[in-house]
C-alpha cells in the first residue's frame, strides 16, 4: 500500500549533524531505506527552524536546509523533486517524490522577498506559524483569541497567487478562523481530533468540517501526546481511533497521514519510523477495505491535487 506523508523533520536533523547520511542513517526515522521499506510514495520534508535560533540567523538556516535537501536528499537515486503536483501522477514504481514545505514563517520576518525565494526553491506547503508568535500570526501555544497580523494577510495573498497550500497545523484558533476565508487552498498536514485528545495542536470537529467545506484535508499525526491526552506512549489502535472519528465526521476521502517522523521525542508502539508504516495499514484493515485504505493512504490526496 503506497503512502503519501505530508510531514517529517529530516532536514532539521540533517542540517544539525555533519556526519548524518540520508540513505540509511539509523538516527533518521525517515531515511531513504526506511521510506522504501514503508512503501512511501511521496514524502513532504519540512523546513523547520527551532525558536532557539537567533532571529537574524533564521533565514540563513532555512537556506541551509534547502541546500541539505538538494545535496543529501535529491542526489539519492530514486528520489524525484516534486515542484509541480502533477509530477506525483507520473512517478515510477521505484521512485519516491520529495516535496518541500515551510513549518512556520519565522524565518522571513516581514520580508515577502524571502518567502518568494523559498517558494521559488520548490516549497509547496506553508504553515504561517510553529507554536509561537511571529510577524505573520500566532501559534497554538499563544492566546487563541489573537488573529492574523496585517503582514499575515499579505503572505496569504502571495501564497494564493503562487498556488501554495496553506497549512493550518500549529496556527492558533482565531488565526485559523481568519485564514480560512482568505486562503485558496487549506490543509492540516499533521493534526488529530481534539474530541479524542484535548490538545491545542489538534482540531475541533467544527474546524475539521470547515477545512473540508473549504475543499481541504486533514492528515493525522503520530505523536503520542496528540493521540492520548499528553501521554508519552500510544498504540496504533489508539491512532486509528482518531482516524475513525475523522472518517465518521467528514469521510475517508478527506483523511490522510502526516507522521511527524524525526520531529518527535515520543513514538507510537510499532510505529517508530517510516519502515513500520505498514503496521498502520494492517491495523486499518481491521476496520476498512483495501480500496478504502488506498483512498486514505494516497488516493484522496492524489485526487485533491488533480483539482489544482
Amino acid at each position: 500500500m503506497k503512502i503519501i506523508d505530508l510531514h517529517c523533520d529530516v532536514l532539521n536533523k540533517l542540517s544539525l549533524q555533519d556526519d548524518m547520511c540520508f540513505l540509511n542513517d539509523s538516527r533518521l526515522d525517515s531515511n531513504f531505506e526506511r521510506l522504501k521499506a514503508g512503501k512511501i510514495k511521496v514524502q513532504v520534508f519540512a523546513i523547520f527552524i527551532h525558536p532557539n535560533v537567533p532571529i537574524e540567523q533564521r533565514f540563513d538556516q532555512a537556506l541551509l536546509q534547502i541546500e541539505v535537501f538538494k545535496k543529501l536528499v535529491l542526489t539519492t537515486p530514486g528520489i524525484v523533486h516534486i515542484t509541480n503536483w502533477q509530477q506525483v501522477q507520473v512517478l515510477q514504481e521505484d521512485e519516491i517524490g520529495a516535496v518541500l514545505s515551510l513549518e512556520g514563517c519565522d524565518c522571513i520576518g516581514k520580508d515577502l522577498k524571502k518567502l518568494e525565494v523559498l517558494v521559488n526553491e520548490g516549497v509547496k506547503l506553508v504553515g504561517l506559524t510553529w507554536n509561537y508568535e511571529n510577524d505573520v500570526a500566532y501559534g497554538t501555544l499563544e492566546d487563541p483569541n489573537k488573529g492574523l497580523k496585517p503582514f499575515g494577510k499579505e503572505v496569504i495573498q502571495y501564497l494564493n497567487g503562487r498556488d501554495v497550500i496553506l497549512d493550518v497545523a500549529h496556527l492558533n484558533e482565531q488565526g485559523f478562523y481568519e485564514l480560512l476565508p482568505l486562503a485558496k487552498r487549506v490543509i492540516a498536514s499533521h493534526c488529530n481530533a481534539r474530541t479524542l485528545c484535548n490538545n491545542a495542536r489538534n482540531l475541533s470537529d467544527e474546524q475539521v468540517k470547515l477545512i473540508v467545506e473549504k475543499g481541504g484535508r486533514i492528515h493525522v499525526v503520530f505523536y503520542p501526546p496528540f493521540i492520548d491526552n499528553e501521554q508519552e506512549t500510544a498504540t496504533v489502535s489508539q491512532l486509528v481511533e482518531h482516524i475513525n472519528h475523522l472518517v465518521n465526521l467528514v469521510g475517508i476521502e478527506h483523511i490522510g497521514f502526516g507522521s511527524d517522523f524525526d520531529g518527535m521525542d515520543f513514538k507510537v508502539d510499532s510505529l517508530t519510523n517510516a519502515a513500520q508504516y505498514q503496521n498502520l495499514i494492517k491495523e486499518l484493515l481491521k476496520n476498512y477495505s483495501h480500496e478504502e485504505i488506498k483512498v486514505m493512504s494516497h488516493g484522496g490526496f492524489e485526487n485533491y491535487i488533480l483539482s489544482f
